[in-house]
């Protein structure tokens, strides 16, 4: 199940874009709905990981865990003036690495839309980073675009052509089995939670049983993360 193995240039749908991302507007109080969700993802997650015994995969990686994230190189944007990972201080950010040949990216895409609906009005940013597969492939952000649209991406959209992002923040680390990978970072900007890939969704059933743990498991992180005042969340 494992994934493995001329210029572009930044679109805007809104010109406030950047500036909604870069603003830190106060999470609702619904404490108490937060704490339901959460009782009910660590409920949901006890019960699969009794039944099935499924381990964690944020073993690998987990030696970044608690270290300050790397800001990333300059890269071209879709759907976002240009953001730096330091603008974005004071929210929580989800990002994951996907490109358009990976079904397993394809079968996430939906568990990112619904993490973005969800979550971006409670101080959730949402990254999209692609990487061409191969790395020396050529590919035109015309062509990325309608990949974006197809999977019906709101969030802002990095274009890491030469995968030098994805070897900061994670292959040049050590040997890893995926390049599909997302990051969880908290509003001080520490890596706080790792899926090392290739894929997460809701509906998992049969082979696809680790894929709904994996998807309940990064959910549970982020409201973690946005409610629990000891990490940095709402008081």
């Amino acid at each position: 199940m494992r994934c493995g193995k001329p210029a572009t240039r930044w679109r805007a749908r809104s010109p406030t874009r950047s500036a909604e991302l870069r603003s830190s507007p106060g999470l609702p109080r619904d404490i108490v709905d937060a704490g339901m969700l959460k009782l009910f993802i660590w409920l949901t997650l006890g019960a699969w990981a009794m039944g099935k015994a499924v381990p964690s995969l944020a073993a690998e990686g987990e030696e970044l865990l608690g270290r300050r994230a790397p800001e990333w190189n300059a890269v071209d944007w879709l759907q976002s003036e240009p953001l730096q990972l330091a603008d974005l201080r004071g929210r929580v950010v989800l990002i994951r690495w996907w490109t358009d040949t990976c079904p397993m990216c394809a079968r996430s895409a939906p568990a990112l839309n619904e993490f973005h609906d969800l979550y971006a009005k409670r101080g959730l940013v949402v990254i999209g980073m692609y990487h061409p597969k191969p790395s020396t492939r050529q590919v035109s952000a015309e062509e990325i675009q309608k990949v974006v649209e197809q999977r019906g991406f709101q969030f802002p959209i990095g274009l890491d052509l030469d995968w030098s992002n994805l070897r900061k923040f994670w292959l040049d680390g050590g040997r890893r089995r995926a390049t599909s990978v997302s990051f969880l970072i908290d509003r001080q900007g520490r890596i706080r939670h790792i899926h090392p890939g290739p894929e997460f969704h809701k509906h998992g059933e049969g082979e696809h049983a680790q894929c709904r743990f994996e998807y309940l498991e990064l959910q549970h992180r982020i409201v973690e993360l946005l409610y629990d005042p000891l990490l940095g969340g709402e008081k």
